[in-house]
């Protein structure tokens, strides 16, 4: 059986998850950003103590199918940006609806319908943030985080970067973040 948590953005979620699905010695066959399978299906007091437990820690299990998508749709985005080492070579796009298994268009549709903002602007503002902690750490020139990120030019990621910010990232690496 397959459980959808909301918020599950990283690692120490995975293990959050992990831990409460075993003090209800539920067995689980993996734990990924944004779900979980378990061994057997789960009784309506045990959804109650997992949502309870999950709710202390930021996370929340979802039912309702479009949120369990939009949640989908961010992590697949999350894990894109900030855990893969390279972006994909394909469009964004293409790459978010193949994944998921789903038109584009629909995904699209649903996403902004529910959070507001645009797939691509949530892409935009998670790219942000990874030249941030790049930058930060120092171990990469601008050029190869523009690279890195696939952005087509310095020009472009400093555009979006002092859009995003305010700031150049040259001045955020002075200021040290």
């Amino acid at each position: 059986m397959k459980l959808y948590i909301k918020f599950m953005v990283s690692i120490r979620c995975k293990m959050i998850v992990k831990s409460e699905l075993s003090k209800l010695g539920l067995k689980y066959f993996k734990v990924e950003l944004g779900e979980a399978e378990i061994e057997e299906d789960i009784t309506s007091d045990q959804k109650d103590k997992l949502q309870a437990g999950l709710m202390r820690s930021g996370l929340e299990l979802m039912d309702d199918r479009k949120a369990t998508l939009i949640e989908k749709i961010k992590n697949v985005i999350v894990e894109m940006v900030h855990y893969s080492d390279e972006l994909p070579k394909v469009k964004n796009s293409e790459f978010i609806s193949k994944k998921l298994n789903h038109d584009y268009t629909y995904l699209s549709n649903i996403f902004s319908e529910a959070t507001g903002i645009t797939i691509e602007r949530f892409l935009i503002n998670h790219k942000i943030e990874r030249v941030k902690e790049l930058i930060i750490y120092d171990e990469l020139n601008i050029t190869e985080i523009a690279f890195k990120l696939h952005y087509s030019s310095v020009g472009h990621l400093s555009y979006q970067f002092k859009k995003n910010t305010g700031l150049t990232p040259s001045f955020f690496k002075k200021t040290g973040g």
